[in-house]
């Protein structure tokens, strides 16, 4: 059997668990209405383990392409999701104070179990209206510029920065290139390598090129367990070398772009465990799991000293992507 016909085999195989699981959910959902019947309990807790156990299953075996699916899901956990789950005493902050204020990334003040922070992070929407008001979870300069203003407050009052990557990247459009994207994006990078105070990064969706990279220059970076990070996106890759969108499957695998990929090359610190069936499964679950990493991560860089903190994160990243010819 040939490669494509094995992936061909691979991907029926995939799809038919999908709508096992799908029909499986339905039943269940069918037999809530019926609560209180003593066979459509029974029924119904043994739906509920067979479910289970082929979520489980399912989610064991995910490619990296069903892996990006999951992380762009609609139902997905965001940002503004989090926030009530992990933060207290939240307050947005505005505008760049140079052109504008970009609802594609929220920046504001808040406490981490009782301890003031800086959050910052992409926003994407739920539906049409919200999507086009987040510009689709894309940043325009003076959204890095606003971010920028909020991580320089918060080094100035000595608060550490905890930021929330989701986006498929940075806005593309004529506007925002006019308005100077790429610089935007490159400050970033310079200060956050430089700022006095702990800088936690956590990629909870999809982390889309330097759209991502402008806020992700920390101390630590964690990816949600369903999370993608790359440096373009599948399509946008098999589109450049294959000149075809279709094989972003094959992009996706060889691109490396999954947790477990990026933990092995060193691009990420530590894999955040979703539960079962992906974070959008169980939002309570998922803010859990986080919230210990954060806390654990929090405690053990506010110990470190900050010349040290500033070094190490800077060493950090340029030590990634090194690659040596050990031949002769």
């Amino acid at each position: 059997m040939s490669v494509k016909e094995k992936k061909k085999s691979a991907d029926t195989v995939a799809g038919a668990r999908q709508r096992e699981l799908e029909k499986l959910e339905k039943e269940v959902d069918d037999l809530k209405l019926l609560a209180g019947d003593v066979d459509a309990d029974a029924e119904l807790e043994r739906l509920r383990e067979q479910v289970g156990e082929l979520r489980k299953e399912f989610y064991a075996h995910l490619g990296p392409w069903q892996r990006a699916q999951i992380a762009r899901h609609p139902q997905r956990p965001y940002l503004t999701d989090y926030l009530p789950l992990l933060f207290t005493d939240f307050v947005e902050l505005h505008g760049d104070r140079a052109f504008g204020d970009d609802r594609a990334l929220i920046a504001g003040l808040a406490k981490f179990k009782g301890r003031p922070v800086a959050v910052i992070g992409q926003q994407k929407g739920r539906d049409t209206k919200q999507r086009v008001i987040r510009n689709f979870g894309q940043p325009k300069p003076e959204g890095y510029r606003k971010a920028l203003r909020v991580m320089q407050l918060a080094a100035k009052f000595g608060r550490p920065i905890l930021t929330f990557v989701d986006t498929p990247g940075a806005y593309p459009g004529i506007d925002a290139e006019e308005r100077g994207q790429g610089e935007a994006i490159a400050r970033n990078l310079r200060e956050m390598a430089r700022l006095p105070v702990p800088v936690i990064v956590t990629v909870t969706g999809e982390g889309g090129s330097g759209g991502a990279l402008a806020i992700a220059v920390g101390d630590r970076v964690n990816i949600l367990e369903n999370g993608f990070y790359s440096v373009i996106s599948p399509e946008g890759c098999a589109s450049i070398i294959w000149r075809d969108p279709a094989k972003a499957e094959t992009a996706a695998e060889a691109m490396k772009i999954t947790a477990t990929d990026l933990k092995e090359l060193g691009i990420i610190d530590e894999i955040v465990k979703e539960p079962e069936g992906g974070a959008h499964a169980d939002l309570e679950a998922a803010a859990h799991y986080l919230d210990e990493v954060l806390d654990r991560q929090l405690a053990e860089l506010s110990a470190t000293p900050v010349k040290d903190l500033v070094e190490s994160r800077y060493k950090k990243f340029r030590e990634m992507g090194q690659f040596f010819d050990l031949q002769p």
